[in-house]
């Protein structure tokens, strides 16, 4: 007897969002957590990207809206690199974003996952782990001395420097950047006075412009008002040296770098929160040694702002239900392996446009002003604009995966249709609340039905009307992304063999049975 299923080394959002995904599965999770208290200087002020729409889709979102600093809102401006692409003009923009400090983020997801009977330990250091075909064991150092837990899996979500995956061996090939980045949001004093527009006026300094870069030879400056009293400042500078950045910012820190780069003192009151950070651009080799898994930093880094929670959290979506499958005993041979590759592809998709965003920002010769001004012309439309939007919120992935009649919903996230059932109204989101796997039937197909009563266990079956219907039926994997959608004019016969494929493929052998079924009502 194991001590856990699931071995979760780190209580960030990661790992914290995995030990909820895992408890929903039916699956017994055990996070150790070297720091004994939560940390409360922040390394992210908000959500942001899909992961939104999935904390929606698990019925989660209003819980942390509620908690958040503000209201989730289409970002209305988003940095990136050393530009800003611009949503105000878009009724619906691909991008959204939550304020919500890091420190209150692991709290909520803390406190769901222990709703839901998850065991989180802090103060509890993971100082060596092993591992044979059946097991794997973690060695840990605890207040009460060292001990040794048991597991069918362990994943590494310790971030950066994973002590998992040194341990395992694997590969983080990539580069550290030479641009430290130091952030404070702060009040500002009365000699510092706000313009109309938000810009700055400082004495001795001028006018600095907020919502833009200011770029210099020394650095770049950046500013930007969280609230009418507090403002969001950012000093980026090349050191020749690696930082350390849990070392804590201080105040002074902060005003020295602002003074090299802007060339003159600007005049801070109280800092709320500060923070320093260096980019880097790693993705480890395999995503998987044996029963040894990673996730979020641990896995990948990336070099820009705003993107590395929202990857990380739905790395986790993406295991988890694969792991309890396996745990359970129905997973099809090489589920699991899928982890790796679609959570691998889609770390390489936002390391693409983070290291475009290097390009962008670390230039300062005429030809990299003329790569900024150019880009940003190609943001005036609205085609790019959307495109780039949904590259960096991460809602343009699509999985590679089987696709038999090569329908354009395959791989991709479920949009959440509106349902029209004879129970009421519902929706794609609302079903994806308990994360079990659903065929979603709307065209009143009883053909694509019968088949699917043999996986009844393991997938929900719904049958519903929408007012615009992108296909016949659907196929939805516990992560909310489609495994398989019928095309509106495919052939009956075609369709039912695909199904019955997809169905194999994805949740296992199916379950004959003798006893009528009847379908779930919506």
């Amino acid at each position: 007897m194991t001590d856990a299923d699931v071995i979760i080394v780190g209580a960030g959002p990661t790992g914290l969002m995995l030990a909820g995904e895992l408890r929903l599965a039916g699956v017994r999770p055990l996070v150790l957590e070297r720091q004994p208290q939560h940390q409360e200087t922040p390394k992210a002020n908000g959500l942001g990207g899909q992961i939104l729409e999935l904390l929606r889709y698990r019925g989660l979102l209003d819980r942390f809206e509620a908690a958040s600093t503000g209201p989730t809102h289409p970002a209305p401006r988003y940095p990136f690199g050393s530009v800003h692409m611009d949503f105000s003009q878009l009724a619906d923009p691909p991008l959204r974003g939550l304020a919500l400090p890091q420190p209150r983020l692991e709290r909520l997801l803390g406190e769901h996952a222990r709703e839901l009977g998850a065991d989180i330990r802090r103060g509890q250091e993971m100082v060596g782990v092993g591992q044979d075909d059946a097991t794997v064991t973690a060695d840990v150092r605890g207040p009460d001395g060292p001990y040794r837990v048991t597991a069918r899996y362990l994943v590494g979500c310790d971030g950066a420097h994973s002590r998992v995956r040194d341990r395992a061996g694997i590969p983080f090939p990539g580069t550290t950047y030479p641009e430290v980045n130091r952030l404070g949001q702060v009040t500002l004093p009365d000699s510092v006075t706000r313009l109309d527009n938000g810009d700055l006026d400082v004495p001795g300094l001028g006018r600095i412009r907020a919502g833009l870069f200011t770029r210099t030879d020394r650095g770049v400056f950046g500013l930007g008002w969280l609230t009418p009293e507090v403002v969001l400042v950012q000093t980026t500078e090349d050191e020749p040296t690696e930082t350390d950045n849990d070392a804590p910012l201080t105040l002074t820190e902060l005003q020295d770098s602002i003074r090299r780069v802007l060339g003159a003192d600007l005049p801070l009151g109280e800092p709320i929160r500060l923070s320093r950070y260096q980019f880097q651009a790693r993705q480890a080799e395999r995503y998987r040694d044996g029963r040894i898994l990673l996730a979020g930093d641990a896995a990948h880094l990336f070099p820009a702002t705003g993107v590395g929670l929202n990857a990380g959290m739905l790395d986790t979506v993406n295991l988890a239900w694969k792991l309890a499958a396996d745990i359970h005993g129905w997973a099809p041979a090489g589920l699991l392996d899928t982890y790796h590759h679609e959570r691998h592809f889609a770390g390489a998709r936002t390391l693409l446009h983070t290291q475009a965003q290097v390009a962008l920002r670390r230039g300062d010769d005429p030809a990299a002003e003329a790569l900024r001004e150019i880009f940003l012309e190609l943001l005036v439309d609205e085609q790019p604009l959307r495109r780039m939007g949904a590259l960096v919120a991460g809602t343009d992935i699509r999985y590679p995966m089987p696709n038999p009649n090569g329908h354009a919903l395959t791989g991709t996230f479920a949009p959440d249709l509106t349902l029209h059932t004879d129970q009421g109204t519902t929706s794609v989101a609302e079903l994806m609340h308990t994360a079990r796997p659903i065929l979603l039937d709307l065209a009143d197909r009883p053909d694509l039905r019968e088949i699917a009563r043999d996986w009844r266990h393991r997938v929900d079956i719904h049958t519903a009307k929408t007012d615009h219907r992108p296909a016949d039926a659907l196929l939805i994997r516990p992560d909310a992304h489609i495994a398989w959608a019928a095309t509106i004019d495919e052939p009956a016969d075609t369709a039912v063999d695909a199904l019955r494929e997809a169905l194999s493929g994805w949740f296992g052998t199916p379950l004959k049975t003798t006893v009528p079924v009847t379908d779930r009502p919506s």
